[in-house]
């Protein structure tokens, strides 16, 4: 087992930082800490949990423009990004925590029985290195204000923009309430096994499938977040240049690198041409570069691997009849500009599989029911995006996921919950029924004599 993760910056190679691996010996030192840490924090009320956590992130706030640089050279993407991130955790963590303290605030249902939310114990929360900070936040807030201790695995590939903010945070938190523990996928798979009361993850199905494997013996409870494939339908009465404008943006968004980013755009036939035409000139404007370079919208690929996987992509579907309209496959590591594909069909590996880069892939329909079919086939069903007129509200209602938008991006407003359909999700998170889920339901019934 490697005994320090590297982290580097994607853009040029340079090494950024090094962090300590987690030792087997250490993981289950961790793991009983957390525990023991547990007794004392499940007995505060959830209104000081949420003080504490408010008094930490404010902690934090000082350092927000130190943690956007460290998370631009760490992930890539471009400083205005990062800093929207590092906000958006920073100011959102103790929003957050007042909607989860309401969420688990006991409820009385008449005759003598109320609802109450109890903590489930030790919360392993794994997160991915698309969004680093953000998409733990939102797992490790809910979890703490519910009474539970966390421990923190983040992806080997940002481990130091996570080891970071638990150190802003941990300043002020009781001492082994949340901690940190670094290591590739052998280490997670440890952490799934050890003896922690649920997993909070977001990240790909197949590690999704092998943590509820992992976790099944001990019937841990799982809150997962597993990518998707997502679609979007443009149909011929859309608001034209909005529906091209959004079909690039969520393409490129975070350099493609979201779970939620436009992978499928099916477009009627009869208007196909000209908003062809129209996503090349916009995708034109779009500039490519290391985070710190102004005007850059477009970061670098992650690693060599997601690198590879994208031309791949690229590459089949040009073999497979393809028109390249924009990029293309020869392009070198760590960038993908932007590359705009016409012709996609059922065949190729991007109408089936997450291609996670800055690429707008198009096919076409003559049916609407073709493009809602096609829309379907999929394993995945996070997100899903109708652009268009009187029949875009009926055509949404038929599409299989988790967050369906019309002539918008997903995710609702206000706090609606992240959630996904089919293999895209096992649970979810946000909103007041997804903070309960990290929380024992207890039915307290009885009549007073």
């Amino acid at each position: 087992m490697k005994k320090k993760i590297a982290s580097y910056d994607p853009s040029n190679g340079e090494l950024i930082g090094e962090v300590q691996v987690t030792q087997d010996k250490q993981l289950s030192q961790v793991v009983n800490q957390a525990h023991a840490s547990a007794k004392s924090w499940r007995k505060l009320s959830a209104g000081e949990r949420v003080s504490l956590l408010k008094d930490a992130y404010a902690n934090a706030e000082p350092h927000i423009n130190k943690l956007a640089v460290l998370l631009s050279r760490e992930m890539g993407k471009d400083i205005q990004r990062a800093t929207g991130e590092v906000n958006g955790t920073i100011h959102g963590g103790p929003y957050i925590a007042e909607t989860a303290m309401a969420a688990i605030k006991t409820r009385n249902i008449g005759y003598g029985t109320q609802i109450e939310y109890k903590p489930l114990g030790v919360a392993a929360i794994i997160s991915p290195w698309n969004y680093p900070l953000a998409m733990a936040n939102n797992l490790i807030v809910p979890a703490l204000v519910a009474g539970n201790t966390v421990v923190f695995k983040p992806s080997e590939e940002t481990p130091l923009i996570a080891q970071a903010l638990v150190e802003y945070l941990n300043e002020i938190l009781p001492e082994h309430v949340l901690q940190i523990v670094h290591g590739d996928g052998e280490q997670g798979k440890k952490l799934v096994e050890s003896n922690v009361s649920m997993i909070a993850f977001t990240g790909s199905q197949a590690v999704g499938k092998d943590i509820m494997a992992r976790a099944s013996g001990q019937l841990k409870r799982l809150v997962m977040e597993l990518g998707g494939n997502d679609p979007m339908i443009v149909m011929n009465d859309a608001n034209f240049e909005a529906a091209a404008r959004f079909a690039v943006a969520s393409s490129f968004e975070n350099a493609g690198q979201m779970c939620t980013s436009t992978e499928r755009i099916y477009v009627d036939e009869n208007i196909a041409d000209q908003f062809e035409k129209r996503v090349v000139e916009i995708a034109s404007n779009y500039k490519v570069g290391p985070w710190h370079m102004p005007g850059v919208n477009i970061g670098p690929i992650i690693n060599a691997d997601q690198h590879r996987k994208i031309i791949e992509h690229i590459r089949d579907a040009e073999e497979k009849g393809a028109k390249i309209l924009l990029g293309g496959p020869q392009q070198k590591q760590p960038y993908i500009t932007p590359t705009v594909i016409s012709g996609m069909t059922g065949d190729m590996l991007m109408e089936h599989s997450e291609t996670f880069g800055p690429v707008v892939a198009m096919g076409r329909y003559s049916d609407i029911k073709e493009a809602i079919s096609r829309a379907n086939d999929s394993t995945y069903g996070l997100g899903s995006v109708v652009f268009g007129g009187k029949d875009a509200h009926e055509v949404a209602h038929q599409l299989e996921a988790g967050m369906v938008s019309i002539n918008q991006g997903v995710g609702g407003s206000g706090d609606a919950p992240w959630v996904g359909a089919k293999q895209s999700g096992f649970g979810f998170h946000g909103s007041l029924d997804g903070h309960r889920q990290f929380a024992q339901v207890r039915v307290m019934s009885g009549l007073s004599l």
